[in-house]
């Protein structure tokens, strides 16, 4: 996990200068989450605080969980990895156990607070692995299922076309991250869910 230590540490620092709001929604994971640049103009009705990390996985958000989503101390976490465990070549059943360690830390150490699981991306980089992203969001999913104040987010087929394929213009040159398009679909999904409605008064 060292490789990560340089952007965990600018991280926390931006936690420590965060720490007087509380009421906070932490967007937490990987690369899908750190470039996601216009989340404060995207909800401006709710405290927004960045803690992606490029890169990372899955394993990686949950070894870290301590150092930087406890001291942030949400009241809701909208998280997405997993994506970059398949590109290394985890088995679906391996990042659902990821996902299980992670979910125990919630449970244990921010038992109040909400947990939204952004589901996986299928894109073009991947689509040769798209059975097993499918895969593990099933497994994940039916695991949240079991947990109280969990819930899964089907992030995944709003950018697809009618063909079941990955549509093109939500994602950048390298096939794999998200355009500003795709971020505008994604942010059309939490809207829609009004996930944010429960938890603040707007």
């Amino acid at each position: 996990m060292i490789w990560y230590e340089d952007e965990v540490r600018q991280l926390e620092t931006k936690i420590k200068s965060n720490l007087s709001t509380s009421d906070r929604v932490v967007f937490y994971g990987s690369s899908s989450i750190r470039l996601w640049s216009t989340l404060a103009q995207d909800f401006p009705d709710i405290t927004a605080l960045n803690l992606g990390f490029g890169g990372s996985t899955l394993a990686a958000c949950a070894w870290f969980f301590e150092r930087l989503v406890v001291p942030a101390n949400p009241r809701c976490i909208v998280f997405y990895a997993g994506d970059n465990d398949l590109g290394d070549n985890r088995h679906p059943e391996e990042v659902y156990l990821f996902f299980c360690a992670l979910a125990e830390k919630v449970r244990r150490q921010l038992p109040d607070t909400q947990f939204y699981y952004l589901s996986i991306k299928l894109s073009p980089a991947r689509w040769d692995i798209a059975d097993k992203i499918r895969a593990t969001n099933k497994l994940i999913a039916d695991k949240i299922n079991e947990l109280p104040n969990f819930k899964t987010i089907d992030m995944t087929t709003a950018l697809l076309g009618t063909d079941g394929k990955p549509r093109r213009e939500f994602f950048q040159a390298d096939g794999l991250h998200l355009t500003p398009a795709g971020y505008q679909v994604w942010k059309q999904v939490l809207q829609q869910l009004q996930i944010f409605n429960n938890l603040f008064t707007y």
